[in-house]
């Protein structure tokens, strides 16, 4: 998906709600995107920050950034609402 496809479906979508994230090379997953500081510039180079499901609870109970990996949104091919 290009940055512009994946922007467009996270404007519609709170942040706080998982979504279901389909992959070309990988199983697909559910995640939160977060925004952060380094947001826009991800963005622009089409990368994602996503927490997935198994460290959701965690990071709403501690914020901790870390927990969250970044993905290029070249490889994910669908999003979904859960």
């Amino acid at each position: 998906m290009t940055n512009e496809q994946v922007e467009k479906f996270l404007l519609k979508e709170p942040n706080s709600n998982p979504v279901k994230i389909n992959f070309k090379t990988r199983s697909s997953l559910l995640g939160i995107f977060l925004q952060l500081d380094d947001y826009p510039e991800l963005k622009s180079k089409n990368l994602w920050r996503i927490v997935s499901e198994t460290r959701i609870d965690e990071f709403k109970k501690t914020k901790n950034t870390s927990l969250a990996r970044i993905f290029n949104g070249v490889e994910i091919t669908r999003l979904e609402k859960v």
